[in-house]
């Protein structure tokens, strides 16, 4: 069952190769690739996928390959144009039924994040930052319903832990001090 107006479409750089040119190991690596983007994004199933695999690494001609993949797409098809067919899909769904959009992470719960793991590069100076910036991080979390709060409690536990630290050793130096005194 061949259809005589098919033309095969030529591998991306392969312009001037010829259907009858043997195929070399690239050739067959090429068409392998695009059988396992055509599986993974569910057009091939399992039993006819292992057949095109094990045609694909007998053949001899770039012909031959490229029958085996004339009806998948030349790799992974983009994620945009899915997301846009999903969109045109779901515009006569009503509001209530459509996914939730996705929750802004709280830019002060980065910052908490970033300034307690900083309080290791910066002796603690980051510390009070840390812990200031994740309570208003952790207060805005639950009034905008925004993400971040794992970040948040980062930023906390090490500004606090480094808080600790530091009041530690200047405890011991003050001890140290008065002892010698």
């Amino acid at each position: 069952m061949s259809n005589p107006s098919w033309q095969p479409v030529p591998w991306p750089g392969q312009q001037g190769h010829q259907p009858s040119m043997l195929a070399a190991h690239a050739d067959r690596e090429r068409a392998v690739d695009v059988l396992r983007a055509g599986f993974a994004e569910g057009r091939l199933q399992q039993s006819e996928y292992e057949r095109r695999i094990e045609r694909a690494y007998q053949a001899r001609t770039v012909g031959e390959l490229t029958m085996l993949v004339a009806d998948l797409p030349q790799g992974p098809a983009p994620q945009q144009q899915f997301q846009q067919q999903f969109q045109q899909q779901m515009m006569g769904v009503p509001r209530t039924f459509l996914p939730p959009p996705p929750r802004a992470t709280n830019g002060k719960a980065i910052g908490a994040l970033v300034c307690g793991v900083g309080t290791f590069f910066s002796a603690g100076v980051s510390a009070i930052p840390a812990v200031i910036l994740g309570h208003m991080a952790r207060k805005e979390i639950r009034e905008r319903g925004e993400s971040g709060d794992g970040m948040a409690v980062g930023g906390l536990v090490l500004g606090w832990l480094s808080v600790a630290f530091w009041a530690l050793i200047v405890v011991a130096i003050v001890v140290a001090g008065s002892s010698n005194g």
